[in-house]
């Protein structure tokens, strides 16, 4: 009997050590990989960049799977994980790539912190958790306000791209597909496989990879692209993104939907702006209005109000 206990209390020490690792990766490596996907982006087109950044990273983990002994071959598996892969890592990436040609990674970061709130308007079965209190939903409309005040603030800002207001329209359309995504993953892809395998991830990564390579022949991409003529900084910052990004950061966010509510992984979003904006401004010489600050402050008071019920439920 104290053997077990013993066990099972290892078990769950092992347990909490992965959850606060996996925590650590979706908010600070994914907070960076805004800032990397721009620097990336002067060389790569963003579907290539797609392409290539997820046919390494699915081939590298599914190749893992295999070898931890994982059933990488199942009907169900890869066809939720298709559905999966595409509407969480394809719309929403393509959208990020595309969007950081109109605007800075610091912006792009900012307003993606709308994505935890998309998730907790969007995630149905627990909105009689969620919306319990008026707390939740008055934290609700003060984030998406903060919001408003980023879209309403690029039309007086001279230095911004000309484009700048359809890059932010393209944001809130991706922030909303990766909240589907992510609830999609959470409900119905997990189901598919053990808490601890990743064979899920691998397919999603190469499902969006083939949607990437299949945009990047149509567009043009492919034909037009010359390797020799890409910067080593470019080809490190694929290199992270590879590495990092999606193989450990996108792996530690399937995993933790496996054990953790939604809303709760989804605050990643919260984070992710603070170490963008930090990585934007001193390493990239990005500008950073006051406005944007405020907004994203803003954001994060409708976050500590929803947070706050979450903790007293």
């Amino acid at each position: 009997m104290k053997r077990s206990n013993m066990e099972s209390l290892n078990c769950s020490k092992g347990n909490t050590v992965g959850i606060v690792v996996a925590y650590f990766l979706i908010y600070v490596v994914w907070g960076s990989t805004y800032f990397f996907i721009g620097v990336a982006l002067k060389d790569f087109s963003p579907f290539l960049l797609g392409a290539l950044r997820f046919t390494a990273a699915g081939i590298i983990l599914l190749g893992i799977c295999y070898l931890r002994g994982e059933q990488i071959i199942k009907k169900s598996l890869v066809k939720r994980s298709a559905v999966s892969g595409i509407v969480l890592l394809f719309v929403d990436m393509a959208v990020v790539m595309l969007a950081q040609r109109y605007l800075t990674s610091s912006l792009v970061a900012i307003i993606a912190s709308s994505t935890a709130l998309w998730i907790l308007l969007l995630d149905v079965p627990m909105w009689r958790t969620n919306f319990r209190n008026p707390l939740t939903i008055m934290g609700g409309l003060i984030g998406f306000g903060g919001v408003v005040m980023l879209y309403a603030e690029q039309l007086n800002v001279r230095w911004l791209h000309s484009y700048s207001e359809r890059g932010i329209l393209l944001l809130i359309f991706g922030c909303i597909s990766w909240a589907l995504g992510t609830l999609y993953a959470k409900y119905r892809s997990s189901r598919e496989e053990k808490v601890n395998a990743f064979a899920g991830s691998a397919w999603q990564m190469l499902f969006a990879s083939g949607m990437f390579w299949l945009c990047a022949v149509i567009n043009g991409d492919v034909r037009e692209a010359d390797l020799r003529e890409v910067s080593v900084t470019s080809w490190l910052s694929l290199l992270y993104l590879v590495s990092f990004g999606s193989l450990l950061a996108y792996s530690a966010y399937v995993w933790l939907l496996k054990v953790r509510p939604a809303a709760e992984v989804g605050t990643h979003a919260y984070v992710n702006p603070f170490i963008a904006v930090l990585l934007g401004v001193f390493l990239g010489n990005e500008q950073v209005t006051f406005i944007q600050v405020s907004g994203l402050l803003v954001i994060l008071l409708g976050v500590m109000l929803i947070s706050r019920k979450r903790k007293a439920q």
